[in-house]
């Protein structure tokens, strides 16, 4: 996901063109220029949060764009590049490898997964030993809970597919493509209503981590501090509403005339969807501390994607929370 392939000579590129974006920013900032958001995901009934507070961020004058890229690494690559300003994800490998100057700044939602299997095929984590697992996407959260649990089983898998998107990867699984694979609440759900038994969630334990972060380029965030912190009162704001009354994201989506092409199997699923992440606990409403930085930073450690953190760890290295605390001031 997070820029896996990018060479150096590519980074040094990307590094100049954010730099130039950035100061074009300030320039232009007065102007209106919109922030531009990039996602590695199909816009779907788990992004309307983000949709929503959009929405009310450019209410209060602060234009934004999204683009939906087809995997996380393009969207990482965007927001180095200066194609975007916002990023969706948790990169904290790609930060740690490339030494990109690009910081997380609100963290949107925990890791909250189920690992699914078909039972016709497997029953438990060691069925799964030199077998094929399909997750998210490279570097992904998905990943990087698969790999865990991977190494805490001691087993190995044969390979591992990468498919965006948790209703997808449901739907390959209700087809038979897919026989073991890691899906989020709503899809997982969606297994249960159709699967007719044939799905079993596999366990998990000791997990704790950042699922999805907002991330922006360290100059971006600094130029245009003002904007971002309306949009993470606007984020924060819907994010204590949904907690409160997960029903308003249908009302909201209505008001807003969000995703007005979802079927409507998907738009009934809109309330049974939040409901969930709040009952799970998936939408963090408080502000994201330093040890919430070394606890995703000891997760991903323990997959095996970034560096085990030590005493000298630094969580600015990776997060802005002065933004968080500027918020809420």
């Amino acid at each position: 996901m997070r820029g896996d392939n990018l060479t150096t000579t590519n980074f040094g590129t990307c590094l100049i063109g954010s730099i130039a974006a950035a100061m074009m920013a300030t320039a232009a900032g007065a102007e209106g220029t919109p922030m531009r958001v990039a996602m590695g995901d199909i816009a779907s009934v788990e992004t309307l949060g983000l949709l929503i507070a959009m929405e009310r961020t450019r209410e209060r004058g602060v234009p934004m764009d999204i683009t939906f890229f087809n995997s996380e690494d393009v969207a990482t690559q965007a927001v180095v590049g200066g194609q975007a300003d916002i990023g969706v994800g948790a990169p904290y490998a790609f930060i740690q490898n490339s030494k990109a100057p690009i910081r997380m700044f609100y963290r949107m939602s925990t890791l909250q997964f189920f690992p699914v299997v078909n039972t016709e095929f497997y029953q438990d984590w060691q069925d799964l030993d030199g077998q094929e697992v399909t997750v998210h996407s490279r570097g992904s959260g998905t990943e990087a809970l698969m790999r865990l649990m991977e190494a805490q089983h001691d087993i190995s898998y044969s390979a591992i597919s990468y498919v965006p998107g948790s209703e997808v990867r449901a739907g390959a699984m209700l087809q038979g493509a897919v026989k073991a694979t890691i899906v989020d609440s709503s899809g997982f759900r969606l297994l249960t209503e159709q699967g007719k038994g044939r799905f079993e969630r596999l366990p998990l334990d000791g997990v704790n981590a950042t699922d999805e972060a907002l991330y922006g380029n360290a100059d971006f965030l600094d130029d245009r501090e003002a904007d971002v912190e309306v949009f993470i009162e606007e984020l924060s704001r819907t994010w204590t509403e949904i907690n409160d009354d997960p029903t308003i994201v249908a009302e909201l989506r209505t008001r807003y005339d969000l995703l007005p092409d979802l079927p409507e199997q998907a738009v009934a699923g809109i309330t049974p969807y939040f409901e969930g992440a709040v009952n799970d606990g998936m939408l963090p409403t408080r502000a994201t501390a330093p040890e919430d930085v070394m606890d995703d930073l000891r997760f991903l450690s323990a997959a095996g994607q970034v560096e085990t953190p030590g005493p000298d760890t630094d969580p600015s290295a990776f997060w802005d929370l002065d933004l968080l605390t500027a918020a809420a001031d």
